[in-house]
């Protein structure tokens, strides 16, 4: 496909809203609403919806050519998206020979920086990071997140809480107007392991809906975090106040840490079904 006939293509889908140039980034604002939108050079057909994992590649794509720079320590967040993220990531170290320190947020996270032959350091040595690129399980309207899906939420948020720019990648999957209308698994919560039973039954008769204690697929009995603790998936009834929510569960005796970022990611990215890459900015307070 010639690089006039996709820019044609791009402008039918956005009515004006997308811009293109020959690096594949260019996104202009929308004077209605913070969300804008970004054209790529995806290897989708006209007329073909892209796949959800070439959408979380897209995601990733944007956010480390938007947002990282030399000389910076990079957080590195967990699960299927942030794959695609390291990928860029290694690719453009490699090609502009970018001086990049990486602090995981899980045994993936290292593994993959391993892998790539990235800079690992950690919080010991480097406490406070210049940005974190994380996925998230599911975004409201707010970028009020659900983390914890592959079980990495305590680690993962300390590490965007020490970073200067918190950043969230995702597929068009994730992206909602109000918590629960895709994630139906609900609210993860790390637990200390023999406070499960308490803890679950407190967090039920407090906010309503069942925490269920979560199972490990390949071994018997549950699943354990990197931390060494369970995992309550909070299934919850309805649109909450989930900054309250967030700090009144934080308070119950032998919570760990909750799956529910508030108030702390600056801007997502979604790669989308046609190819394009919608960014939403976080409320200015």
């Amino acid at each position: 496909m010639t690089l006039k006939r996709w820019v044609g293509i791009c402008s039918k889908l956005t009515s004006g809203l997308v811009s293109i140039t020959p690096r594949g980034l260019l996104p202009l604002p929308s004077p209605r609403s913070s969300e804008h939108h970004v054209c790529v050079l995806s290897r989708s057909i006209a007329g073909c919806p892209v796949m959800a994992e070439e959408a979380k590649k897209l995601a990733a794509y944007a956010a480390v050519d938007n947002h990282v720079q030399n000389n910076q320590v990079v957080g590195v967040g967990s699960g299927s998206t942030i794959v695609y993220a390291v990928d860029r990531l290694a690719e453009r170290v490699r090609l502009e020979k970018l001086n990049i320190v990486c602090v995981p947020t899980s045994f993936q996270a290292r593994q993959l920086v391993l892998q790539h032959g990235l800079t690992l350091s950690d919080l010991d040595r480097h406490p406070e990071l210049d940005v974190a690129i994380d996925g998230a399980d599911e975004v409201d309207a707010g970028l009020t997140l659900i983390k914890g899906g592959g079980g990495c939420l305590t680690q993962e948020k300390i590490v965007a809480g020490c970073a200067k720019h918190f950043i969230v990648i995702a597929d068009y999957r994730k992206d909602s107007v109000s918590l629960g209308e895709q994630w139906k698994k609900g609210v993860p919560v790390e637990v200390i392991p023999m406070a499960y039973v308490p803890v679950a039954r407190r967090i039920a008769r407090s906010f309503g809906g069942e925490a269920v204690l979560r199972m490990a697929v390949s071994k018997a009995g549950p699943v354990v975090t990197d931390n060494g603790n369970f995992i309550l998936d909070w299934k919850f009834e309805g649109v909450q106040n989930w900054r309250e929510v967030n700090t009144d569960i934080k308070m119950i005796p032998g919570v760990v840490e909750t799956g529910l970022f508030v108030g702390m990611a600056e801007r997502a990215y979604f790669g989308m079904e046609d190819g394009t890459v919608r960014v939403r900015d976080g409320p200015t307070i």
